[in-house]
């Protein structure tokens, strides 16, 4: 007797379990728990009309490929089969994206319950104004290589930025959703951004606005807030907050959105880990945060900041 396949037995136990005593009453309380929910999102008929979390994932993959084909592509990449490399990933790319934009401009129409003209046409403006900006943005991301490869004597090269650094994907995919969401596209842009912060632990929203020549020197849980906006040639440690001091609320008591409300990081600032930078301030032009520093006012150009100096209790090893 030949032993069962893993999806054999897998469908055997799900088949198994639907006879567990309760199991279709949470069926249908999760069942009217889903309804509920899209019947508060979309106007009109509720219809299921959201992005999909893989289609993302596998879209964002093929768009590493297509602006780095030689560190993300599949494989088999030399110089007469770059070109061939690049317009298969960057066609599987846009494939998947005029599916999902599409699918995330539905889910906010007040058409939704219905094939929508204005979607379709701004879904393919949005795409072609999209492709269009990608060679800015790879240009951006090769600033942000060499800035690594510069910044850090640990590296070998830009190319092991590119390949290893989380700081290095984590930008990869916060350049890309930042044209995403300065074109308007809802949801996915915050989608491209959360998959690098899972990976990385760096989580920078989607509007924030980074200059040319960004490096976080390790990078893990650092944060960088929606309405940030950091100059050019900027370096971040670990653990490093740009984030508010407080928001306003509205007459309801819900969060006003979009208000500024994170700092601005002008240009040849440096960071150091654990520093937490508060509120709408300005940090000037070359200044240096030091490690585990909390900043909320404003500082002028070239200002150094560092936590009160430590009290020398050994002299050259005296006394250990």
């Amino acid at each position: 007797m030949r032993p069962q396949s893993a999806s054999a037995l897998r469908t055997a136990a799900a088949t198994s379990v639907q006879s567990l005593e309760g199991f279709d009453a949470v069926v249908d309380a999760l069942t009217l728990a889903n309804t509920d929910l899209l019947q508060h999102r979309v106007r009109g008929p509720a219809r299921p009309v959201l992005p999909s979390g893989a289609g993302v994932a596998s879209l964002a993959a093929d768009l590493r490929g297509a602006l780095f084909p030689w560190h993300f592509g599949t494989g088999g990449v030399s110089g007469e089969t770059i070109s061939y490399r690049v317009r298969h990933a960057l066609a599987r790319s846009l494939s998947g994206l005029l599916e999902q934009v599409g699918l995330a401009l539905q889910s906010e129409c007040e058409h939704g319950h219905a094939p929508c003209t204005r979607c379709a046409e701004l879904t393919v403006s949005i795409l072609e104004k999209f492709a269009a900006r990608l060679p800015g943005v790879r240009a951006l991301l090769e600033t942000d290589a060499w800035a690594a490869f510069e910044g850090d004597p640990a590296a070998r090269s830009p190319d092991e930025a590119v390949f290893c650094y989380p700081g290095m994907l984590a930008i990869l995919h916060h350049r890309v959703a930042h044209e995403l969401d300065a074109l308007g596209v809802p949801l996915i842009p915050r989608m491209i951004s959360e998959l690098a912060h899972s990976a990385t632990g760096i989580d920078i929203h989607p509007s924030a606005q980074i200059g040319s020549s960004f490096f976080m020197d390790h990078g893990t849980g650092a944060v960088i807030g929606e309405t940030c906006l950091i100059g050019d040639r900027v370096r971040l440690y670990q653990g490093v907050t740009l984030g508010a001091r407080s928001f306003p609320h509205d007459e309801e008591g819900r969060p006003i959105k979009g208000v500024p409300r994170h700092p601005i990081v002008e240009d040849d600032v440096v960071i150091y880990a654990g520093a937490t930078i508060l509120g709408r301030i300005t940090i000037g032009c070359g200044s240096t945060i030091g490690g585990n520093v909390w900043v909320t006012s404003s500082l002028p150009p070239h200002t150094h900041v560092s936590q009160a100096s430590f009290r020398r209790l050994f002299n050259g090893g005296a006394g250990i």
